[in-house]
């Protein structure tokens, strides 16, 4: 396939699916008018990209209880994890009529192709988020994909982008915004109310950013289509750190290599960097400077510089601490305190800040295809939330101060710097147009 030529492809296989393919006979929701006028006993078709073990854990047993979704194809490059996937949308839709089973698929091209899929939920490697994204805006579905959002910072720009063009539905999975880890909604009313006074610094300690892979060849079983598993990043032997055969209880080790991942600092930055946008109110913002540490033996990491001279600090306690003229207050999964204690152990009152309630983090993204609302970890939320990641990242492997413009989504000045923008592909896994 030569690069450029995935319209093409994908009026290729929207043709074959028509033809070739058995599919389940599911009338989606986008045949029935759904332009913000959803037919109340329609079900949402959805296909799944990314068959590991953040879709077995939770994409998959969320979605496959929703009455008003219809599961209808997986994808995945791993023959054991597709047909694994498959079985499970089979067993839990086993004895309904109108059931006509689930298509598998190891290339996603094949279910951007088809016309009846509403939705896709996106759970690959990182290095896998932006095109598949992308392409099934362009194709008219509505995304639900895991964070760390993106690889690169274009990345995140363009399905910023794509998002805004093609009017679609994408949720992030930011899922502590959904409350499914904590109390995260209320430290964010808190410090919204004002009870902190004001915010003197932030720090949020999570791991360290990602390395180049050195990992050494291993055989491989038959069954795994290597070559796409890597797709825009470079070629490089097989090595089952990066891709466990079959389906695997843990979360491999990708995300440790920065051809593929931001390392621990992205992956679960992407989380708490999100919850201090969040409590500080800059959903729609980032920081304008990246100072990395003198000493990288210090006791902190980078530090980051809001336009409104609030600081993020890279180290600290896990999860967010944030420093007021009032008090502290930190926030973690299953934690939740302050000194003086009054500062969270005094209930809301009826003027201060009240966030929206989330229904749930797949229930929120649902509602949202139907009523065309913005979810709660809307597609700018989610690329501004790993775009603090990746820019620290970036200021961690080269060693010196990075001065960025949120609006523009450059780099100030820096005509180095804004050669990090982005990164090369392989082809034909050039970055979509929109």
């Amino acid at each position: 396939m030569q690069p450029g030529a995935s319209t093409s492809r994908r009026h290729f296989v929207g043709g074959l699916a028509a033809s070739a393919i058995a599919v389940p006979t599911i009338i989606p929701a986008s045949v029935l008018g759904r332009e913000g006028k959803s037919a109340p006993g329609d079900r949402i078709t959805v296909a799944f990209i990314g068959c590991g073990k953040m879709a077995n854990d939770y994409h998959l047993p969320e979605l496959l209880k929703m009455p008003d979704v219809q599961a209808v194809a997986v994808c995945e490059v791993d023959s054991k994890r597709r047909e694994h996937a498959k079985n499970r949308v089979e067993a839990a839709y086993g004895g309904k009529t109108e059931f006509k089973g689930c298509a598998s698929y190891g290339d996603f091209r094949e279910i951007i192709g088809r016309k009846d899929i509403d939705a896709v939920c996106i759970a690959t490697p990182e290095h896998w988020h932006a095109i598949p994204a992308i392409e099934a805006m362009k194709a008219g579905k509505d995304v639900y994909c895991e964070k760390p959002l993106t690889l690169t910072l274009a990345e995140g720009k363009r399905c910023i982008d794509a998002a805004r063009k093609y009017d679609r539905v994408f949720q992030t999975g930011s899922q502590q915004r959904s409350n499914v880890f904590g109390d995260f909604r209320q430290a964010a009313e808190i410090i919204r109310s004002g009870r902190l006074g004001q915010i003197v610094a932030v720090t949020v300690g999570v791991g360290g950013p990602s390395r180049p892979c050195n990992l050494p060849e291993e055989p491989m079983e038959p069954g795994l289509d290597w070559d796409l598993w890597l797709g825009p990043a470079p070629k490089r032997p097989y090595n089952a750190i990066l891709s466990p055969r079959g389906v695997h209880k843990h979360f491999p080790d990708w995300r440790q290599y920065c051809e593929y991942a931001g390392g621990a600092h992205a992956d679960m930055g992407a989380h708490h960097y999100d919850i201090a946008q969040w409590c500080l109110g800059m959903d729609q913002s980032d920081p304008v400077e990246i100072i990395p540490p003198l000493d990288p033996h210090a006791g902190h990491g980078v530090t980051y510089r809001y336009a409104n001279g609030v600081t993020i600090i890279h180290g600290g306690p896990s999860g967010c601490t944030f420093t007021g003229t009032n008090g502290t207050l930190r926030i973690d999964r299953g934690h939740l305190s302050s000194d003086p204690e009054k500062i969270v152990k005094a209930p809301l009152k009826a003027d201060e800040v009240h966030l929206e309630k989330s229904p749930g983090h797949h229930r929120n993204w649902l509602d949202c295809i139907r009523s065309r609302k913005r979810p709660l970890a809307d597609v700018e939320i989610g690329a501004r939330s790993v775009a603090i990641t990746i820019l620290g990242n970036l200021a961690y492997w080269n060693g010196r101060t990075l001065r960025w413009d949120p609006k523009k989504w450059e780099f100030v000045g820096d005509p180095e710097a804004n050669r990090w923008l982005d990164r090369e592909r392989r082809d034909p896994w050039q970055l979509p147009t929109i």
